[in-house]
């Protein structure tokens, strides 16, 4: 058992590193095309598949890659096809920046690990249903190099849905502070208006005075009272005569006197 898993590491690493011979002869355009790929911005945000390294490689190792590769795509190495270049020159730059910082570079490891353990996860859930169903529950990823590249795709996916929620709460706090910012300038405005408004009412007070008195001397309104003018109280109407049916009205007897 011992001797088999020893005979298969040994492949895996033989391949591997064929694998790393043929990336170290790239041309420079060769690069530019791999970073360039089709979906590089999600791509680009593994920082082990940009620099082409195993996460479990060393700091000094991964340094001499990263030097080799940024040197292959310079623009100035590449006068021919600058720009891409420098998408190319700049995706490497903020790999080696997030493995070359101690923090980034654990955060970086720990979505390896989890692609790892998901891999491995699947790998036994497979297993489990290939049983059951009275297969043969070999896998390719029992394979060490079809292992490393199921993990690579997991981790770019790992770090793309990483990407987007990051966008999304970033868009989330834009949004938040753009909507705060409209109801900041619709109160501003609304408080002005109503500026405008109190100020112009008293600047035109004085015209609608002089308006409303020009009407009264043209159509002789009567001036309101003046304040503290008490109107005279008008005099009590006389009672009207009752009615008499024959014509008058008779004296009022008087008390006999003895």
């Amino acid at each position: 058992m011992a001797a088999g898993s020893s005979s298969s590491f040994d492949n895996f690493y033989q391949e591997l590193k064929q694998v790393e011979a043929k990336d170290a002869v790239l041309t420079p355009k060769q690069q530019i095309d791999r970073l360039l790929k089709p979906g590089y911005t999600y791509r680009n945000l593994n920082p082990f598949e940009v620099l082409q390294v195993d996460p479990d490689l060393s700091l000094d190792e991964i340094k001499k890659k990263f030097r080799r590769l940024s040197i292959l795509v310079h623009p100035d190495k590449n006068p021919n096809d600058q720009e891409r270049a420098q998408t190319a020159f700049d995706a490497i730059k903020r790999a080696w920046s997030t493995l070359e910082d101690k923090e980034t570079r654990k955060a970086a490891m720990e979505v390896v690990e989890e692609a790892r353990g998901r891999t491995k996860m699947n790998m036994e859930e497979k297993r489990r249903r290939l049983k059951k169903e009275g297969k043969s529950y070999a896998l390719d990823e029992d394979d060490p190099v079809k292992f490393k590249i199921a993990v690579n795709i997991l981790t770019m996916k790992l770090f793309a849905d990483l990407e987007r929620k990051r966008q999304q709460s970033e868009d989330k706090i834009s949004a938040d502070a753009k909507k705060k910012r409209e109801k900041e300038i619709e109160d501003e405005e609304k408080k002005n208006m109503i500026k405008e408004f109190e100020k112009n009412w008293e600047e035109s007070r004085q015209g609608r005075v002089d308006s409303w008195m020009s009407f009264t001397k043209q159509h002789g309104v009567a001036k309101p009272p003046e304040p503290g003018f008490k109107a005279k109280k008008e005099k009590k109407e006389k009672k009207a005569k009752k009615f008499s049916p024959i014509g008058f009205r008779p004296p009022k007897t008087k008390p006999e006197s003895r």
